[in-house]
Parts: C-alpha cells; structure tokens; sequence
C-alpha cells in the first residue's frame, strides 16, 4: 500500500478510530455523556479537515464521478476504492452529517437513560460504511459498505428498547432492509455472472457492448440489473418500497430519526451514482423511462399521506420520501441529456446541491422536534405544538424556516 493509497482511505480509517476511542473513554470514564459528545464533536470536526486536505476538493460542483486517486488499481488501471472529487464531496457531508447528530443528541438522549456512548459509537460505525460506499468503485465493496451502514442503523432503531413503537419499528426496518439487500445480493451476482466483472469500470465496459449492438443484453443479466434496481429502491423508500420508513422514524429516538432521514438515504445515493451514473451509463437510455415513474410517483404519494399525519415524525418520515422523488428527478436529468453534455453535468450537479441543502434543512427540523420535546406538554403529536410563537419563540421561528425551506421557499 502506498501513501497515496493511506492517504485516500485516511478519513474513513480515522473514523473508525474514533469510534473507538469513544468506546474505550466510557469505559474508563463511565456515564460522562457531555464528554464522550465532546469527544466526538472534536473529532468529527478534525476528520472535516482532514477529508479537505486529503481531496480533490470539488472545483465549483463538478463532481462528475471519475478521475481520482485509484486504491489497490488493477490492470486496467480501476481501483476498488476511488479518492475523487464525489468521495471527498459525500465524506465530508457524511461527517457533517454525524456531527450533528451527535452534536442534538446528548441533551435527548441523556433524560430518559439511553447511553450517549453507545449511540455515538454505532452511529461513527455507520457513517464508515457510508464513506466506504462513496467511494467504492467494485460492486463488492459497495455492498459492504451498504451492510457496514445500514447494521448499525438497525442498532439505532431500535436504540430505546423499553419504548414499544421502536422495537416495532426496528423490526419492520431490519426486516425489510434484510430482505432488500438479498434481493440487492442476488443482482450483484447475476451481474457477476454474466460479466465476469465486480468492478465498475468492467461492468460498464460490457454494458457499452451492449448500447454499441455488438452483443446482446442476456435475459439473467437484464434481471440482474432489475434486482439491483429494486433492492437500491428500498434503501432510498421510493415508492412502492418505502412502507419501513414512518413506523422506523417514528418509533425511534427524535436523533436517530434524524440521522436515519438524511445519512443512509444519502449514502444509498452514493450507490445509485456509482452504479447507474458510471456501471450503467451506456444502458441509461433503457433505465431513464423507470426513474421517471418511480420519481413522479415518491413525489406525489410522499406529499399526500404527509398531509393527513398527525404525528411530527410521521409527517417528516413521508416527507423525506417526497423528497427521495426529487432526488430522482437529478438522475433522470443526467440519463435524459446526451452523453458528455452539459445538461448531463448540471444534473448530476443539480443532485448534489440537492442532498447537501436537504441534509442541513431535515436534520435542523428534526433538531427542532428534539429541543421542543425536553419541554413540558410537547411530544411527538403535532397537535401539542400549538402555540410555539409565546411558548418558544426562537426554536418556533427555526421550525417554520427549516419547514419552508423543506417545500422549496426562500431563503
């Protein structure tokens, strides 16, 4: 292994490290919550540094995946592991992303006995996973690090286990998360099959046989290809495979839920890019008509049922869906627009401002729903919410702005 090669999985490895780190200070000190989210404040912050310096730093948004330092190259000169301008981009909103979370959630979580240690552990464990699968430029590896993400995110679930509505939904999430990444698994191997490949690069290179007429598209593989798109589906709760998403976010703890909205969907994006924007380009103008429909559909179902919920978490859970339809519509726009071109790169780049804006905004409702919670008479009810103009003036100003920020109004 080279520098280089340390270098590009540096953050990830730091990470890991502070996740332990954390384990072995509760162990020392235990109960000291406002020092282990300290601990992990500091560090997340630190790793930002370190993922800047460690770069490409996206020049303007072009974050077109591509070009990047290759980890473990072969051959053909394809790493499994790419440091390029869309890694560093997602590392650091990862971190972010975690710090945040850790950040809300020690006030939450240490009123009602839940080990502040613990969480922030198996969320650090989480955001590896997600680092791991920004970057992953093998089919392997990506699912690694998909299971590596979403294990954790089971844990965190299910994190207050007395409370009944978590256990529920930790089991409904575990679940159907299994049963997506089998059905995830067996795609991989069909396409593994069928082109001798698990890296990216060799996958898009028989696809591109395939667009160019010179062989054809084998049925197995055409079903490979239709389970991983079916499987990826259920990782970001389009329609129809979002019916996990608002028991998992309601019955959790209001940080969690938070991190669930944001960290896994991103991360399962990081998927979708690696595999449809480079393994599946030269097929994208067979897959462009699905994501469409799927796109149309989380939009407008994600709205509806949001509008008859009577619970905060709920009605943000069917939100987040409404939103992984806009998302969607960022990758319809790169597979409608010729290859090469402009519209193709606005797309893509449309999509990353996207999930960095929705990030921030999700996670500050849901900082929101968490501060308002600590206070007498409000819980999860939006009904107990009446009134934050004279009860709470400052976190009801924020809620409106992240709510309106949430259906597109400025600023």
């Amino acid at each position: 292994m080279s520098q280089n090669d340390i270098l590009a999985l540096l953050p990830l490895i730091l990470v890991v490290v502070l996740a332990m780190a954390v384990i072995v200070v509760d162990m020392i000190v235990p109960g000291r919550d406002q020092l282990i989210s300290a601990l992990a404040v500091t560090g997340l912050a630190a790793i930002m540094v370190v993922v800047a310096v460690c770069g490409p730093l996206p020049a303007g948004i072009g974050l077109l995946p591509g070009a990047g330092h290759q980890v473990f190259p072969d051959a053909l000169g394809a790493g499994v592991y790419v440091r390029d301008q869309m890694t560093t981009f997602l590392d650091l909103l990862f971190v972010f992303i975690a710090l945040l979370s850790a950040l809300f959630a020690v006030d939450y979580l240490k009123p009602r006995g839940l080990p502040m240690a613990e969480f922030t552990a198996t969320l650090l464990f989480a955001i590896s996973g997600a680092m791991l699968l920004a970057g992953a430029r093998d089919l392997l590896i990506l699912f690694l690090g998909l299971e590596l993400l979403v294990l954790p995110g089971y844990m965190l679930a299910g994190y207050a286990k007395r409370d009944g509505l978590s256990t529920e939904g930790a089991v409904k999430y575990f679940l159907l998360g299994s049963f997506s990444s089998a059905i995830l698994l067996f795609g991989l191997a069909l396409v593994l099959g069928y082109t001798g490949s698990t890296r990216v690069a060799g996958v898009a290179g028989v696809l591109a046989d395939v667009a160019a007429g010179s062989t054809t598209l084998a049925p197995g593989l055409a079903m490979g290809l239709a389970l991983l798109t079916t499987g990826v589906a259920f990782k970001i709760a389009a329609v129809p495979f979002h019916y996990w998403t608002p028991d998992a976010y309601q019955g959790s703890p209001t940080p969690v839920t938070g991190y669930l909205s944001v960290g896994p969907k991103i991360a399962a994006f990081a998927l979708i890019l690696r595999l449809f924007v480079e393994a599946l380009a030269p097929l994208k103008a067979d897959w462009v008509g699905a994501v469409i429909i799927l796109a149309a559909v989380t939009m407008t179902l994600g709205n509806l049922v949001a509008i008859g919920q009577d619970n905060i978490k709920r009605m943000l859970g069917y939100s987040s869906i409404a939103h992984t339809g806009y998302m969607l519509v960022g990758l319809a726009a790169f597979a409608g627009a010729p290859a090469g071109s402009v519209a193709e790169q606005q797309g893509l780049e449309a999509l990353f401002f996207y999930v960095a804006v929705y990030a921030f905004m999700n996670l500050g409702a849901f900082a929101c729903v968490s501060a308002l919670q600590r206070r007498p008479g409000v819980t999860s009810q939006i009904g107990s919410f009446a009134g934050l103009g004279r009860r709470a003036p400052l976190l009801g100003v924020a809620m409106t702005l992240f709510l309106l920020s949430l259906i597109g109004i400025p600023p």
